[in-house]
């Protein structure tokens, strides 16, 4: 079998819709999966509404969500010249022809058709012309289609989609100023880029049709097609702004991981048994077309935000640094000094579990990014009296000479605990405040650990000379 070649092929007109996102992310697994070649193409043909920030857009959803693609990212506008020349070559191989027919007799032959209740398809009279009667006169190149029979997709998601040929019309390939259409456009650059599938909207499934008539007359082999369902939202209508966010770099804003975002999207729509957390590789290796749901598949913020959790509490520290740094950058927040940014990676292990985006993360992560003296909210204020007082006097000291290890600091804290006749929890209060300006916070000796023992008796020291009767 030939290598396996995917694209995808959005079009630079606005941010990079969530739809597209999946449909990338089908094709990179589909084609990665397999040793094969994912490529990517910008449909820029539609001057009037494809803009450089759309581009721009396209790729830095792609590589926020890891999708890597090979070679160059081509432009279909680019490729117009190679577009008219397939056309131009079906029309002297009698395949396609010239078509004189104004806009006005177009709309006056649908108008009788639709008045004698015949089809509206419009025949061209120039189908069989003599060319020793075409006038001197603006045309259109249309392609013959089939009259009689039918054609059939042979769709891996949708099944086999039959379509009687006399409901197709002869689709123009190049308009009347001699540039291309966007149907023949696409044939030409799958064509030229060697895909051998196209995985897409369902949305396309009756282009396919008219797409293969272009295959055909020039003898090309078909691509396998795979048409995906769209995806829904919550309320079960086709997803939009009103559902919430639906462009690629909103998630990434939000927080979500995008490990957690490509584990999210390929369970729109595609299942591997009961699996709903998986990596990269076992998607890559499982990924096939028979997992793929016929029917639409719906948007639920909470799945999202649930594996999302998980693949932050399952992520290398390191990694998972440098996506919170981007984030944060990506967000407009304050840039975090190098010693901050450090104390944020040796706080990672204890904040990043079950916490569902980056924001929560760092909410949790708060003690390690405030500076002192330390803002100390109301209610962990409220812990800082005077039997409070009385255990920082006593730990304080203590901990200049303790052995800065998790099991030593739980030993000194029970000690300080016992002496004072209180629980742990009596102690874990005050040490909260001290150390974190918070009364919800990672345990405390994990905090100590982290600040290390010079910030931390700092901390303690401050927090002794707010404490009240």
């Amino acid at each position: 079998m030939s290598q396996v070649v995917t694209r995808i092929a959005p079009s630079p007109t606005g941010y990079m819709h969530i739809g597209t996102a999946r449909t990338a992310l089908f094709n990179w697994l589909y084609a990665r999966g397999r040793g094969g070649k994912f490529l990517l193409r910008i449909e820029d043909t539609d001057r009037e509404r494809s803009t450089p920030e759309a581009t721009d857009a396209i790729l830095r959803g792609m590589e926020w969500l890891g999708l890597d693609y090979d070679g160059e990212a081509v432009s279909q506008f680019e490729r117009a010249d190679r577009h008219a020349e397939v056309a131009h070559h079906l029309l002297s191989e009698g395949k396609a022809y010239k078509c004189f027919s104004t806009q006005a007799e177009i709309q006056e032959f649908r108008d009788a058709a639709r008045a004698e209740g015949r089809s509206t398809l419009f025949q061209s009279p120039w189908r069989d012309a003599d060319p020793n009667t075409h006038p001197d006169a603006p045309y259109v190149v249309r392609i013959k289609s089939p009259e009689t029979g039918v054609t059939v997709i042979q769709d891996q998601v949708q099944g086999d989609v039959t379509i009687k040929n006399d409901q197709l019309d002869d689709m123009v390939l190049l308009r009347s100023d001699g540039t291309p259409v966007y149907m023949l456009a696409v044939v030409v650059d799958d064509y030229d880029m060697g895909i051998t599938h196209v995985i897409r909207g369902d949305d396309h499934l009756n282009n396919a049709a008219r797409q293969m008539m272009i295959y055909n007359a020039m003898g090309w082999a078909l691509p396998v097609y795979a048409h995906l369902p769209l995806i829904l939202g919550e309320d079960g209508k086709k997803l939009s702004k009103r559902h919430g966010a639906t462009s690629v770099e909103d998630y990434q804003t939000m927080g979500y991981p995008a490990a957690g975002m490509r584990n999210y999207l390929a369970r729109l729509g595609w299942s591997h048994g009961d699996d709903e957390f998986f990596t990269d590789e076992q998607s890559k290796e499982w990924f096939d077309f028979c997992g793929i749901n016929k029917s639409a598949a719906r948007f639920d913020f909470k799945k999202l935000q649930n594996l999302s959790g998980q693949h932050i509490a399952a992520a290398d520290d390191a990694a998972l640094l440098q996506e919170i740094l981007a984030y944060r950058e990506k967000s407009d927040m304050a840039h975090l000094a190098d010693e901050v940014a450090a104390g944020l990676g040796r706080a990672l292990y204890c904040v990043k579990d079950r916490a569902k985006t980056f924001g929560e993360l760092l909410d949790k992560a708060r003690f390690i990014l405030v500076q002192r003296p330390l803002e100390i909210e109301e209610k962990a204020q409220n812990q800082l009296n005077s039997v409070s007082h009385s255990i920082l006097e006593t730990l304080t000291p203590q901990l200049h000479n303790v052995s800065w290890s998790r099991e030593a600091l739980e030993a000194l804290v029970n000690q300080v605990a016992e002496a004072h006749e209180v629980g742990f929890g009596k102690v874990a209060g005050p040490l909260r405040a001290a150390l974190a300006g918070q009364s919800v916070t990672p345990s405390v000796i994990d905090m100590m650990l982290v600040l290390g023992r010079d910030e931390s008796v700092a901390r303690l020291n401050d927090a002794k000379a707010q404490c009240h009767d």
